[in-house]
């Protein structure tokens, strides 16, 4: 950093506020305002001037990672204030010597969590882990966080909350998230057994009765030739449906597995290894289906169609 003599007067930080930020610190050079977008893999990416949220959804309240933060932020300034007071103390440094000594040191400790880079990328995980961070994948692992012993001392002594307000908020958390997945599995189990397989027989018997048609009307050697696709497809159609009755009755009993469970912890890992991992397994075989069925009889509205054509 180029030393800084003075601090510049209220009119050149007028003059310059535009593009840079003056923070009235000697030493500490006017930091250049970021005037690109903001990176939108970060959940609070800082633009130079300023921190920003990561847009979230509707349902989302901003409220309880604004309480963290704030609190986090207050913590840091108290810890400031005390380590800029006791090099001032105990080395009589000037006050702006002391500041310069104790944001220098902040800097270089800070380094392992900053990251400029794509959050959700595989290069990040491996980054995490090498700095030593955490980088929890699901809902369960990541609200424990609000009861581990380093939050726990963080929002008592800033009197936020008690331990057992920290609790409370940590199992109502578990406890909506399963019936978020409750309900979400409901609502896959009901689609795919009510919408998806009666459409996939209903044109599977169409494709039946045309190659019976087809066997009446034609001689044996041109019908195996022009029926040989119709029956590879009533083939994949049974293939994917019986796989989608499988793993949905396979869903359900994991359901009513985790449902019995006494703790939140528990039903909330349950819902999260055991019940959610059949999202993929049907998802995979219905994408399947709607490839193959006819676009008239497909009951909802495919990926192609809200993207570009309806």
């Amino acid at each position: 950093m180029d030393e800084i003599e003075n601090i510049p007067s209220r009119k050149e930080m007028n003059n310059n506020s535009a593009n840079t930020t003056h923070i009235n610190i000697p030493r500490i050079p006017e930091i250049l305002m970021d005037n690109t977008d903001r990176n939108r893999t970060s959940p609070f990416a800082f633009t130079g001037n300023k921190f920003e949220f990561r847009a979230v959804g509707s349902s989302a309240n901003t409220a309880k990672p604004m309480i963290m933060l704030n609190t986090i932020i207050a913590d840091q300034l108290n810890e400031f204030n005390k380590e800029v007071n006791t090099l001032m103390k105990d080395s009589k440094f000037k006050k702006e010597d002391a500041v310069f000594e104790v944001i220098k040191h902040y800097i270089k400790d800070s380094k392992p969590i900053r990251f400029e880079g794509n959050s959700y990328s595989d290069e990040w995980k491996e980054e995490a882990a090498r700095r030593g961070l955490s980088n929890h994948a699901s809902t369960p692992e990541a609200v424990k966080a609000y009861i581990s012993p380093k939050s726990i001392s963080l929002y008592e002594r800033n009197k936020v909350f008690t331990e057992r307000e920290l609790i409370a908020r940590y199992e109502i958390k578990l406890e909506k998230y399963v019936y978020k997945m409750q309900i979400e599995s409901r609502l896959m189990g009901d689609l795919a057994i009510n919408h998806i397989i009666p459409t996939a027989i209903k044109y599977q018997n169409t494709l039946i009765t045309n190659a019976k048609g087809l066997k009446e009307v034609l001689d044996s050697k041109t019908y195996v030739k022009l029926s040989r696709n119709q029956v590879q497809t009533i083939k994949e159609l049974s293939e994917h449906i019986s796989q989608i009755r499988q793993y949905v009755e396979e869903m359900v009993n994991e359901r009513r597995i985790a449902n019995r469970l006494e703790t939140p912890e528990e039903k909330a890992d349950a819902y999260c290894n055991k019940v959610k991992a059949y999202f993929e397994k049907i998802r995979y075989h219905v994408d399947k289906l709607e490839l193959l069925i006819d676009d008239q009889l497909w009951p909802l509205p495919k990926y192609r169609e809200l993207l570009f054509i309806k």
